[in-house]
Parts: C-alpha cells; sequence; structure tokens
C-alpha cells in the first residue's frame, strides 16, 4: 500500500511534525555519562543493531566477530552447517574465554573472521558446534545440553544482518524498519560487493557525528573545496529537497547535478583524469530497475542523494549505482568508533578497480573534514556555557534524532520505575 509522506508547505518541513517542536535544543545527551548510561540501556540493548551484510559470512563454518561496547557484548555471528545464521555471545560456558580469537585482528573495527568446523577454546578445550551446542568437555559429567553458547536475537532483511540484545525483543526486524526503509525493496545490494573499509576513532558523543550527515546547511562553509562559488554566497544555503520520518528513522534527499560539468576548480585533478570522486564513479553499470519510489520517494528531479538513517546508528548513502554505509558505535559518552563502508559494483577492468578506489579515497577525505571538527565540537559543548542552540528547518533531522534518543530513553525509564 503506498504511503503519502508529507510534503513541503511555503518551504517548512518542520510544521508538517509539530511534535518535534521548532525551539531551541539542548545537547547535553550527548555530553552526559548519566544518560549515556540510560542509552546504553534503553536504545543499544534493546534496538535492531545492523553488524555486516550476508556476503561476509556466505559459506557454511564461516564465522566474524562484532564488538558492541555500548550493550557490554562482542558478538559472534556464524553460518552453520544447515546454512542458518546465528550470533552468540562470545565467550566459553566454563570461564567466559572468548571463543573466537586471534593476536591478529583484520577487520576494520577489530572484528575476527575466517572458516572453522567448530570453536575450541583454548583456555579450557571446551567445544562447540556451529549451532553453538556443547559437544565436548575434558572432563565427564558435565551436561551438554546446559552449556551451550548464549544466544543473540539474530535476522536478516535485503542482506543485511541484525541483532536484537533483548531478551525478548518487543518488535520484529521487519516491523522495527517500518514501511519507509522497507521500500528499499529490490534494490541490488547482492550486487555491489566490491567493497572499501575505514574506521575512525573520535572524540565526540556518537549523535555529534550523525548530525553532521543529516543535514546539509554546513556543506557551503566546511566544504568550500568542493561546493561551487553560486552555494557559497551569503544566504544562498543548501537546501535539501525531501525529508522524511518514519517512526525512529529519517531519510534525506538532494537534487543532484553531474559532477563532471561543475569548473575543475571544484574538483581534485585525480577526478578529472579517472572521471570519479566525490559522488563515486561518473558511469556505473547498467543494475536494471531500481525500485525509485522507495529510493526518491519526495520524487526529487534531478534526483542526486538519498540518505536512509536506520536508528539507532547507520546509514546508507544511496548514489544510484553505488552506496555508502556508515555505523557509528558508541564506546563512552563522549567517543565513538566511526565505521564507513563503500560498495561497488565488482570491477571489470582495471580502469574501474582505480575509479572505485580513487572514490573511495575522496569520500574519506570528505567524511574526514566533518570528522576533524568533531573533538572541539565535543569539548565546546562539554563547557556547558550556552544551553540550547537554535536549528533551522533543514535540520528536522538533527531535531528528531535528539528527540527519538529521548523518546526511548523515557520509555525505559517509565517501563523500569527508573529516573
Amino acid at each position: 500500500m503506498a504511503t503519502d509522506w508529507p510534503k513541503p508547505a511555503e518551504g517548512s518541513w518542520t510544521e508538517h511534525y509539530p511534535d518535534l517542536g521548532t525551539g531551541p535544543i539542548s545537547f547535553r545527551d550527548s555530553t552526559s555519562p548519566e544518560f549515556y548510561a540510560l542509552e546504553r540501556a534503553a536504545i543499544f540493548k534493546r534496538a535492531w543493531l545492523n553488524l555486516c551484510r550476508v556476503e561476509e559470512i556466505a559459506d557454511p563454518g564461516d564465522f566474524l566477530t562484532k564488538p558492541v561496547e555500548a550493550a557490554d557484548a562482542t558478538v559472534l555471528l556464524v553460518r552453520g552447517d544447515d546454512g542458518v545464521l546465528r550470533a552468540f555471545h562470545n565467550a566459553c560456558r566454563h570461564h567466559g574465554n572468548p571463543l573466537a580469537h586471534s593476536d591478529h585482528p583484520r577487520g576494520p573495527s577489530g572484528e575476527i573472521s575466517g572458516n572453522n568446523p567448530a570453536f575450541s577454546c583454548r583456555r579450557c578445550g571446551w567445544v562447540y558446534a556451529l549451532d553453538g551446542r556443547l559437544v565436548h568437555t575434558p572432563e565427564p559429567g558435565v551436561e551438554a545440553a546446559d552449556y551451550g553458547l548464549v544466544p543473540v536475537h539474530c535476522d536478516v532483511w535485503a542482506g543485511f544482518v541484525f541483532v536484537n540484545f533483548d531478551a525478548r525483543p518487543r518488535q520484529t526486524l521487519r516491523e522495527f524498519l517500518g514501511p519507509m526503509v522497507t521500500a528499499l525493496e529490490g534494490y541490488p545490494f547482492d550486487r555491489l560487493t566490491e567493497r572499501y573499509d575505514w574506521v575512525a576513532h573520535n572524540n565526540s558523543n556518537w549523535k555529534i557525528f550523525a548530525d553532521a550527515f543529516q543535514e546539509y546547511y554546513h556543506v557551503p562553509a566546511l566544504h568550500s573545496q568542493q561546493v561551487p562559488p553560486e552555494v557559497r554566497v551569503p544566504n544562498a544555503g543548501f537546501t535539501c529537497g525531501h525529508f522524511q520520518i518514519d517512526g525512529p528513522h529519517r531519510l534525506v534527499c538532494t537534487a543532484g547535478t553531474r559532477r563532471w560539468l561543475l569548473p575543475d576548480a571544484y574538483m581534485y585533478p585525480i577526478e578529472r583524469a579517472t572521471r570519479s570522486g566525490l559522488v563515486g564513479p561518473w558511469h556505473t553499470p547498467d543494475l536494471g530497475g531500481l525500485p525509485m519510489a522507495g529510493l526518491n520517494p519526495g520524487g526529487i528531479e534531478p534526483w542526486g542523494i538519498s540518505n536512509f538513517q536506520i536508528f539507532p546508528n547507520i546509514e546508507i548513502l544511496f548514489y544510484g549505482g553505488w552506496y555508502l554505509l556508515y555505523r557509528y558505535w558508541p564506546t563512552s559518552h563522549n567517543t565513538h568508533r566511526y565505521e564507513a563502508h563503500t560498495f561497488f559494483h565488482p570491477a571489470r577492468t582495471v580502469r574501474e578497480r582505480i575509479e572505485h578506489e580513487v572514490a573511495a579515497v575522496v569520500l574519506k577525505e570528505f567524511a574526514l573534514q566533518d570528522a576533524g571538527m568533531l573533538g572541539g565540537t565535543q569539548a565546546a559543548l562539554e563547557y556547558d556555557v550556552v544551553e540550547e542552540f537554535p536549528l533551522n528547518d533543514q535540520e528536522i533531522l538533527v531535531r528528531h534524532l535528539h528527540k527519538a534518543t529521548g523518546d526511548w530513553v523515557r520509555a525505559y525509564q517509565d517501563e523500569r520505575g527508573v529516573a
């Protein structure tokens, strides 16, 4: 069933979501250790969290570990001999020693991956099958059925692997994602498997970095190298064509122009030489019919980018023939780990491989321009000199993220009767 999403009236988006308010907001939810403790319990231990894609755990015996500091956990994802993908806490039931281990983690955020027929604890010798059953102990008398690995709820949507640490999740994954996100079904994620990864450890609350990708108000000032002068003139702004909210999730769409039509001054020489860069390769393989009603629900023409922000901590940015994925993993009330992944169609020529690598590098530099501001922003907020900050209509999604976070925390407090 089609959904009639709100459209702007007289240039105003906030009037369509009156519960968000229009006044200044506080960022104390990004500076308070007490709020962060509640956030961990209310959100990161109860929401569905994306850890990886199915291609990373494709065959029986494939496994991947993922640290989730905000949930006090490291998850062990395993593809069983029966083809089923399962998730467990990465801890032996004897003394809690990590089962999957490595002296040299290979992943961008310290994860471990590989292929095992079973998992053996190097401390005590207990052995577990791929489905989590305890199948061997060095001493007799242990009831194997009582000491299987501790499971974590796991589900897959469109090839994205999610987990939920709640004992009884309140919603299925599909219910949690809602119609705005699930309208992306039909996008050829499974065909875009050439991936480039990087990670940055930032001295800021996770929401402070997420805010930077929810609005484009800052683009003319911070990213002046890549932004033409007609956008940078005083009061010109950088407006987006469509904002959308569905439950705790958010969407922003921009119009777009062909990168190669810009003056040389607003791209690096390597972009012109390789025909690739900030908006990816200038030409991408035909992926067939894309689900444009889901990708561009506002009907923006010419369509440029759609950024789907799935609560609490991931973003998927679509550029048509390729996409970006960001994850923000809190590590304390004022630090987080930022993961970035670019996904392309597998290169068919050397030139295409170079185009992909150039795009990944230029995009990394662009994102690090934002990341470079975070430590200073966090420090200034923690001075607590200013109580409230104004947001304009183009920053509606910033307003929504902080409200959604507060709503989840308040719901948890009400449920548990805690202050």
